[in-house]
């Protein structure tokens, strides 16, 4: 197991990814954030099943860096409840996974 993350976070424009995507690896908070989309999602919200489009950002970070991309997500994000899930990468490539650790900021 790492210290690498890969952090999934959904939101509902190109702008707004790639304002929280900049921002993130900016503030050396992300190695790197890849954009997926558009993508369709349904879920349920406020009593209802919804859908629409949204757009998938990829983080990778580190577990020392968690706090801060949460702090980051919830003051650059639109949605009143943002999706923040992360997953513990548990192996990869070594010079990816070094890169990783020397692009985000200690």
């Amino acid at each position: 197991m790492t210290d690498k993350r890969l952090v999934l976070t959904t939101v509902g424009s190109r702008d707004e990814a790639n304002t929280i995507a900049t921002e993130l690896v900016s503030r050396r908070l992300a190695a790197c954030v890849n954009i997926v989309g558009p993508i369709a999602s349904v879920y349920h919200w406020q009593g209802d099943v919804e859908r629409s489009d949204e757009f998938l950002l990829m983080i990778k970070t580190a577990e020392y860096q968690m706090t801060a991309v949460q702090e980051a997500l919830r003051s650059l994000h639109s949605y009143k409840i943002p999706e923040l899930i992360a997953l513990i990468i548990d192996s990869g490539f070594e010079s990816y996974l070094d890169w990783i650790g020397a692009s985000v900021r200690r």
